[in-house]
């Protein structure tokens, strides 16, 4: 919705009908450029503007100066975006897909969202121990999207391993073969 000059989505709402009074709706919103969180009361009959939101899957092609570069997977177009808009840009490598919410009127990228859990090759950490699995203890491992990510301590160089975006933790040593 637009309220407040801003482009909003509603995060949690609670229609209150008090004993004496008109009704309200206690919300939590999220500023869709700038991730802010803020709590607002809408009195009954208050109007806002709806925003036609549309989501698209883009590939992720390559970071330079300019941002992060993606490109529509059913028209081939291609956009850039600054880094610090991306959320999880440290789990996305390059022919990865995302999908992004393009305001429908005036095509205005609006946020982006990755997959909850990627795939990742790890490129470098200690060498692993075998049969160490029980103590739980953990090591630094860097995957191949440059994010550095805390492994079990059998996870080997060159091993494919599952994390979870939204805690950039490990999740699980994803099969090879």
């Amino acid at each position: 919705m637009e309220w407040n000059g801003n482009i909003w989505s509603i995060i949690e709402f609670q229609h209150v009908k008090p004993g004496k009074g008109g009704a309200f709706v206690r919300t939590k919103l999220r500023n869709v450029r700038t991730g802010r969180v803020q709590d607002n009361t809408f009195r009954a009959g208050e109007r806002v503007e709806q925003v036609r939101v549309e989501r698209r899957t883009f590939q992720f092609l390559y970071e330079d100066d300019l941002g992060l570069h993606f490109m529509n997977a059913e028209t081939y177009e291609q956009m850039n975006l600054p880094v610090a808009t991306v959320q999880g840009r440290e789990f996305i490598k390059e022919g990865a897909t995302i999908d992004i919410l393009v305001h429908a009127e005036t095509e205005e990228p609006l946020s982006t969202e990755i997959p909850a859990t990627v795939d990742l090759k790890i490129t470098e950490t200690e060498p692993g121990l075998k049969g160490d699995t029980a103590t739980g203890a953990t090591k630094p491992a860097v995957v191949e999207s440059g994010a550095t990510v805390n492994v079990p301590l059998f996870i080997n160089e060159g091993d494919i391993i599952r994390v979870n975006t939204e805690r950039g933790d490990y999740v699980t040593r994803v099969s090879t073969s």
